[in-house]
C-alpha cells in the first residue's frame, strides 16, 4: 500500500488552522481556495471538485478536536483503498505543524496523488496564512 505524507509549518495559531481544517463543507474557501474550487455536502460526505475538473467523493471518518484530527476517505472506481487525514499541532505562538497523511490502493495512483498534495499543501498554506487569526 501506498503511503504519502505531506508536512509544513503554517504561520498561523493551530487553533485558527484546526477551525478551517474542520470545516468540512467549506474546503474550497478556508482551506485550499484555488486547489478545490467546490464542494457541497450530501449527507455527511463532501463532494469536492479540483482545479483540474476532477471531481471526488469524500466520507468524513473522524473529527477530534482534541487531537485537531480529521480523517477521511475517498470513494471511488480508481481506488482499491483510500484513506487520509490531517492533523495539526502547536509549534509555537501563532506557528502550528500541518501534517496531510494519505494511504492508497493501487500503488500506481501514488505519483499522481503525490503531485496533488503537493499543489494541495501549497494552496493550504497560502490560504491559511492569508486568513490568519491570532488566537
Amino acid at each position: 500500500m501506498a503511503s504519502i505524507r505531506k508536512e509544513t509549518t503554517i504561520d498561523a495559531s493551530a487553533e485558527s488552522v484546526w477551525d478551517a481544517v474542520r470545516d468540512f463543507g467549506a474546503v474550497h474557501v478556508r482551506l485550499a481556495a484555488g486547489f478545490v474550487i467546490d464542494a457541497r455536502m450530501d449527507g455527511a460526505d463532501r463532494i469536492v471538485t479540483f482545479v483540474s475538473g476532477n471531481s471526488v467523493r469524500e466520507v468524513l471518518i473522524d473529527c477530534d478536536d482534541v487531537k485537531k484530527r480529521l480523517a477521511y476517505s475517498i470513494v471511488n472506481e480508481r481506488f482499491k483503498h483510500h484513506s487520509a487525514s490531517v492533523q495539526i499541532t502547536d509549534d509555537g505562538h501563532n506557528r502550528c505543524r500541518f501534517v496531510w497523511t494519505a494511504d492508497m490502493l493501487p500503488n500506481e495512483l501514488a505519483p499522481f496523488i503525490d503531485s496533488q498534495m503537493e499543489l494541495g499543501v501549497a494552496a493550504m498554506k497560502k490560504a491559511l496564512e492569508r486568513n490568519r487569526t491570532n488566537a
